[in-house]
């Protein structure tokens, strides 16, 4: 396979985090139990950051605060491929922004709409990217049996080896 670049990487996670509609948001509970739900990211910005928009009052927003640690986990089925996001996760409350992250068939779930007080982001920033694509050909030695991964280090993404 030769050796992986980070920028093929970080494409592929894109793609496969694109192809994946859901996702799993996992946190940690009061006692440091992991809670997993299924969340409907949007596609990442340029530098990995995702938004996922949800209730105010909801178990997730509760826990991010208490314990900002998170992951995301995306698998895309059509790319026999996987995405795990490990990062840092911030409620974000600015209506300029959640104008912008809001899906139109969420209204009835949070009928203030993007302006009201129910509604709020999660802003996501990813330290560190696993992966494994069949279709892209990324299944690091010994095959398949663990992922590629990309680190953050200050604004660039860098190949763990």
């Amino acid at each position: 396979m030769g050796a992986l670049k980070a920028e093929l990487l970080l494409e592929t996670a894109k793609s496969s985090i694109r192809a994946a509609e859901y996702c799993f948001l996992i946190t940690l509970g009061e006692a440091g139990e992991p809670n997993a739900r299924l969340v409907q990211p949007f596609e990442p910005e340029e530098d990995m950051t995702i938004w996922v928009g949800t209730w105010s009052k909801s178990r997730k927003v509760q826990e991010i605060q208490k314990d900002n640690r998170v992951t995301l986990a995306f698998h895309d089925r059509e790319g026999t491929a996987y995405v795990a996001l490990l990062g840092s996760a911030q409620i974000e409350r600015d209506t300029n922004k959640k104008m912008k992250y809001w899906r139109e068939d969420w209204i009835g779930f949070l009928p203030q709409g993007p302006e009201g007080d129910d509604y709020v982001l999660v802003k996501f920033i990813p330290f560190r990217i696993e992966l494994m694509s069949f279709s892209q050909g990324i299944l690091p030695q010994p095959y398949g049996l663990r992922p590629a991964v990309a680190v953050r280090s200050e604004d660039l993404w860098v190949v763990a080896e």
